[in-house]
């Protein structure tokens, strides 16, 4: 293991060790992020002609995409291939859901949402702080809406 990567291990911490001066540093983040979940939530009203599912499963590929365009810029082939792949799975599990159970968005929401917490611990695509935080929070509120939708009965067909 070379020093880089031991401190790079070394300097993660969980949320609860997190000093004051980085907890404030993520709240921008995560509020824009929740602004920004609240309106992708309500996104399928601006798609009217689309079937809310559509206009989800558009969402989560064009947040799953934009690590390759981030990938690109870190510039190691192997972050690059690696994050397209996870991107195309999220394209998949999107499309899934466009045919399928409405769940499958949930689930590839939240499991975006994991994703970005992992970005955030790892940095495994370098130059994105505030990204995952921002990300992980917009998936979170779009994942917790679109369950509360589901569970109270709303159609998600046009």
């Amino acid at each position: 293991m070379t020093m880089h990567a031991r401190l790079r291990r070394s300097d993660r911490q969980p949320l609860m060790a997190m000093s004051g001066e980085q907890l404030r540093a993520l709240s921008g983040p995560v509020i824009f992020g929740a602004v920004v979940g609240a309106i992708q939530a309500v996104s399928p009203l601006g798609f009217w002609w689309l079937e809310p599912k559509t206009v989800y499963a558009l969402g989560l590929t064009l947040i799953a995409a934009v690590y390759i365009g981030f990938s690109v810029a870190d510039g190691r082939w192997r972050v690059i291939a690696v994050e397209s792949g996870v991107a195309a799975v999220f394209v998949v599990v999107a499309a899934a859901g466009v045919s399928g159970s409405a769940w499958l968005l949930v689930l590839g929401l939240a499991g975006h949402g994991l994703k970005d917490l992992w970005q955030h611990r790892t940095q495994f695509v370098r130059n994105t702080r505030w990204w995952p935080p921002f990300c992980a929070t917009v998936d979170v509120v779009v994942a917790g809406l679109l369950t509360a939708a589901i569970l109270m009965g709303v159609s998600f067909h046009g």
